[in-house]
């Protein structure tokens, strides 16, 4: 059993990641106003977002075996510093001029691909560090480090932008991937180093990756409620901007996103404060239940304070599912094999988000053309029909004896 004085080394390791995803979110948003401005096309501003995303979903499933692999600390360690060249050769770029569209591409697809070493590494450090019991408290703290670039970030980087331009931005977050790298190596320093595993292939690493899931038919349901999940947060994203800006301003649609995604962070600090002890599946269901109305009631009327209540609740629920769904996975996998797992389990569940983005805006238009309807319309007719189905599929999915299950298990893990 681990010693809950690993606690504090957690809420170090948590420190870090919160001050790279305040940075994270400074460059995100200074990119797409970069672009945007430099371009005046949101297909280029997709362009760097796409090429932001997807080496993580492409790579998080390699990623999660060098993590079984190898020291997850080095890997943390290694990411955080080397994505950081992306960010310098856009900055070197900038220096020189103005950067060009392929070279903000270039440097970060480059970030990117290194990002893409921390997941797994991160989730299963999270699990050597802490006791069963404190999975749900810490999983709560790790939803509101992953809130902070949607709420802290964008008014940081707006006052910035404001006084300066996107290089001190830039500078910013490059300084912030140093110092996370610095908090994870003092955590490193305090625990025995993990002595590399190269017996088997990375095929057979997947594959036991997989095995270690997919030996327990609840796990498999979960995955795929993960990815239906993804598909409806990214629906939410697209379809909302257009939905809001059919009858609003820019400034107001800011000021709502912000209001939104509070609710986010306001279930995460009591998720972190309290934590939750049982009954997962029930709340899990519940959850989703009450996110699926939410998106009923979002898409209802061209009202904004009635869209920000709704979205404050959609938003609201998103870390109970999140937190439930990472503590069943947690106790149901060997600690051994969480590194693949949560590899593949990021890959599987994030494959929502690009269906979303690949398909909702597309159909929005084509609904729009042949009902003769604004596309502001026709996106809140689409999440609302997205929450009619994330509200039946909850239903269901309680249905299920394997996932109401899971969280009976007395499995002693092996950690290490």
């Amino acid at each position: 059993m681990k010693a809950k004085t690993n606690y504090s080394k957690f809420l170090l390791l948590w420190s870090g990641e919160l001050v790279s995803a305040i940075g994270g979110g400074l460059t995100s948003f200074g990119l797409s106003v970069y672009v945007f401005q430099s371009t005046g096309s949101a297909g280029s501003m997709a362009l760097v977002v796409l090429l932001a995303f997807l080496p993580n979903l492409l790579l998080s499933a390699p990623a999660g075996v060098l993590a079984d692999r190898y020291d997850r600390r080095l890997m943390m360690i290694i990411g955080d510093g080397l994505s950081a060249l992306g960010l310098v050769y856009i900055l070197l770029c900038m220096l020189g001029g103005e950067a060009a569209l392929h070279q903000i591409c270039i440097g970060v697809f480059i970030s990117s691909v290194f990002s893409s070493l921390l997941e797994p590494a991160y989730r299963a450090t999270v699990t050597d560090l802490l006791s069963r019991e404190e999975y749900s408290r810490a999983s709560g703290m790790v939803s509101i480090a992953g809130s902070a670039r949607y709420l802290i970030s964008p008014v940081i980087a707006g006052f910035l932008l404001s006084v300066s331009d996107i290089k001190l931005l830039l500078l910013i977050d490059i300084g912030t991937f140093f110092l996370t790298a610095i908090c994870t190596a003092i955590v490193r320093s305090g625990l025995e180093s993990k002595t590399p595993e190269c017996q088997t292939t990375f095929l057979e690493s997947f594959r036991e990756g997989w095995s270690a899931i997919a030996e327990k038919r609840g796990l498999v349901i979960l995955v795929v409620v993960s990815s239906v999940m993804t598909c409806f947060m990214g629906a939410m994203q697209i379809l909302s901007e257009p939905m809001i800006l059919d009858f609003a301003s820019s400034r107001v649609l800011g000021i709502a996103e912000t209001v939104c995604a509070s609710g986010m962070l306001v279930s995460s600090l009591i998720i972190g404060i309290r934590g939750l002890k049982k009954d997962f599946a029930r709340t899990l269901s519940v959850s989703l239940v009450l996110a699926g109305f939410a998106m009923l009631g979002f898409g209802l009327k061209e009202n904004i304070y009635l869209i920000c209540c709704f979205g404050f609740v959609f938003f609201f629920m998103l870390p109970f599912a999140n937190n439930c769904l990472d503590y069943m996975f947690r106790t149901n996998v060997d600690a051994g094999k969480q590194g693949r797992a949560w590899g593949l389990v990021g890959f599987l569940s994030q494959i929502g988000y690009v269906i979303a983005y690949g398909s909702v805006g597309l159909l929005a238009d084509k609904i729009a053309l042949i009902r003769q309807q604004s596309v502001g319309r026709a996106a809140a007719g689409l999440i609302m029909v997205s929450g009619l189905l994330l509200a039946l599929l909850a239903v269901a999915l309680y249905q299920f004896k394997d996932v109401r299950g899971l969280e009976k298990n007395e499995k002693t893990l092996n950690y290490q």
